[in-house]
């Protein structure tokens, strides 16, 4: 790799640290080709991504950027999993990190949050910002569909009543 090549990766990675909600670091040590490819697939499913990059010049990447307290995790052979969502990256590293035990999650950083392996646990639990979504407008939803339902009540409730005067005085 050229000195070009190693600048458009440094800004490249730049970019990722700084545009993305999360980042989760882990040790991929004993991973086939074909547990990594699994990874990079879920992770693009839950709009995020995997990346591989030599630890150097990721932490010249990192100088500067909200992130830059995961620097003392870039150790050994590391592979960077993000997402602009703030929970997807870190569910998809929990839940691969549970079916594979060479995948190790060392931490990792939310905007300028650092993250311990518990705080990456804690965020990857949180809803996502679509289930988040939805349940806003759920909620939104239910007070319009109470309302209407309790104004269609009393107009039923008299309609139910004038219908029995009228059968006690048909009688």
């Amino acid at each position: 790799m050229d000195r070009a090549q190693k600048e458009q990766l440094v800004e490249e990675l730049g970019q990722i640290f700084e545009s993305s909600g999360v980042v989760v670091v882990s040790h991929y040590v004993g991973l086939t080709v074909a547990d990594m490819q699994d990874l990079r697939a879920r992770a693009r499913a839950a709009g995020g991504a995997v990346r591989v990059a030599k630890n150097r010049l990721a932490k010249i990447a990192l100088d500067g950027k909200p992130c830059e307290s995961i620097a003392n995790l870039l150790t050994g052979m590391t592979v960077l999993t993000y997402s602009e969502d703030p929970v997807a990256a870190a569910k998809v590293a929990q839940e691969f990190a549970k079916e594979n035990q060479k995948f190790v999650i060392l931490g990792g950083a939310m905007g300028e949050n650092a993250l311990d392996v518990a705080g990456v646990e804690a965020v990857s639990k949180m809803p996502s910002r679509e289930e988040l979504i939805s349940t806003i407008a759920g909620m939104l939803g239910a007070p319009a569909s109470n309302i209407a339902g309790a104004i269609g009540a009393p107009a039923s409730n008299i309609a139910s009543i004038l219908s029995t005067i009228e059968d006690k005085a048909a009688a």
